[in-house]
């Protein structure tokens, strides 16, 4: 008899543990038509060869959420019952109820464009999150276009399918789009979480074909360049979830569906994907700045919170500032509150994160800080240090405070305003609207149909029209420089 090395059986005995570890930490939820049914009018790299513009992509999109309507929505029950049941039609929770509906693509024209903004949302988001940006940029007379990424705005089990691959193509489709309509107006993008590293991929396909106009500029909201070495193990979970009785394994996580713009169950393919574009972003970027083409590369803007549990300071640092180098490049962070900090709740950990990045010598860009102006008090002031420097050259008063009870931002929270009638700070006026923002829910648990957990993570950013106004700001001032 064959007998197994300690190596052999040490494998086997973490194998095992995994999957077991996987199998115990899956919901207890059971799952819902939304998370098995499969959409055949989804966009994908595949079609390209019949969905050849963004007229077609539409029409495609039109046909998907006709067929969404026919294989979910009419199939799932109305009333009191489903109430927060967002494929519940006419519940507080139907985005259909809405005009527009930002589930879909939403294009902006204007008359006389001085230029043009594609505008690309995160993985299991919709257009909606990148919405009031587009809307302030489109009062700027820009030609703005959110872009719906296939796989989203409908259920999430369209997840389980996409690839990184198909969201890329659809973005070259729509910048074409905007091309072809401002003619050699400049393009910018605009992209959030997984649309940020999309916005990058574009533009590195783009440095290879120098026949081609490159975007003016680039502004990343909680870019996603480099997440957890973790989500790499994702692709593994996928794999198992093909085996029979494992079907479960194909999600990361399995939640209600009451936001009406956003999945909150999570495909485990999905966080395969983020992990594979990553990867692919931080080895071209690698390879640019070896063979010395990033001089080329447009000016990039980067808004990131310290605290986020998606993105890593560091990995925006080592793969992405670092390697475009000293051209032009800015980072602006949000500190942790430093006047809630002093509480024994928060984490040793994040004490001083913030100011090793902008005291950094070595770090080829602008960084700007919003931070406490002391300790002592939650009004905020913004300091700045030069590429390559390390010195706090300028501190700006800002004439706001952290809300009393935010401890910090979070991955999720920079693109929207406290005045979000879904995310926002206060409840709209409306008692009918659905509202998911700050909320202070005291009680015991069970209780609530939505997890207690959702209302621990801020939605707004109470900062938000600084982004704004930066992020305006910088198209503007690279539309002119064209």
């Amino acid at each position: 008899m064959k007998i197994l090395r300690p190596t052999r059986l040490l494998l086997l005995a973490l194998v095992g543990g995994a999957l077991l570890y996987l199998l115990a930490g899956e919901s207890d939820n059971d799952l819902e038509l939304w998370h098995s049914e499969h959409l055949e009018e989804e966009f994908s790299a595949g079609k390209l060869n019949e969905i050849s513009s963004f007229a077609d992509y539409l029409r495609l999109e039109e046909r998907l959420f006709s067929e969404m309507g026919q294989r979910v929505t009419s199939k799932i029950g109305t009333g009191p019952e489903f109430e927060l049941v967002r494929y519940s039609a006419g519940s507080v929770a139907d985005p259909q109820q809405f005009s527009p509906n930002w589930n879909r693509s939403i294009e902006l024209p204007v008359k006389r464009p001085d230029g043009a903004v594609l505008l690309l949302h995160g993985m299991s988001d919709s257009p909606y999150s990148l919405r009031e940006l587009a809307l302030s940029l489109h009062q700027r007379n820009y030609w703005v276009l959110g872009l719906r990424l296939p796989g989203h705005g409908t259920i999430p089990s369209a997840l389980k399918d996409v690839r990184w691959e198909d969201m890329a193509a659809a973005v070259k489709l729509a910048a074409s789009h905007l091309l072809a309509k401002t003619g050699e107006l400049p393009l910018h993008l605009v992209g959030y979480s997984t649309g940020a590293a999309l916005a990058m991929s574009y533009t590195i396909d783009k440095m290879s074909e120098e026949d081609e106009a490159l975007p003016a500029s680039l502004t990343l909201i909680s870019p996603a360049i480099g997440i957890h070495p973790a989500a790499g193990l994702a692709g593994i979970k996928d794999w198992l979830s093909h085996l029979p009785g494992l079907g479960e394994l194909a999600w990361l996580s399995i939640e209600p569906e009451f936001d009406p713009y956003k999945y909150n169950s999570f495909a485990t393919n999905a966080g395969t994907q983020v992990s594979r574009l990553t990867r692919s972003i931080s080895q071209r970027v690698g390879k640019l700045a070896k063979n010395g083409g990033v001089e080329r590369f447009p000016p990039v803007i980067v808004f990131k919170s310290t605290v986020d549990a998606t993105v890593s300071n560091k990995a925006i640092v080592e793969n992405l500032l670092s390697p475009l180098g000293d051209h032009g490049h800015e980072l602006m962070i949000f500190d942790i509150n430093r006047y809630a900090a002093k509480s024994p709740m928060i984490a040793s950990q994040w004490a001083d994160r913030s100011a090793k990045l902008i005291e950094d010598a070595t770090l080829p860009t602008t960084v700007s800080l919003l931070t406490n102006r002391s300790p002592e008090t939650r009004e905020v002031h913004l300091q700045k240090s030069p590429s390559l420097s390390g010195d706090i050259t300028d501190t700006a008063p800002l004439n706001a405070a952290w809300p009393a009870g935010v401890f910090s931002l979070s991955h999720v929270a920079l693109p929207f305003s406290p005045d979000d009638p879904l995310y926002g700070r206060y409840p709209p006026d409306d008692e009918r609207r659905l509202f998911l923002g700050q909320m202070t829910v005291k009680g015991e648990r069970g209780l609530l149909k939505i997890p207690a957990d959702f209302f621990i993570r801020l939605r707004h950013n109470p900062f938000y029209s600084l982004l704004e106004t930066r992020a305006v700001d910088w198209i503007i001032t690279h539309t002119q420089r064209q």
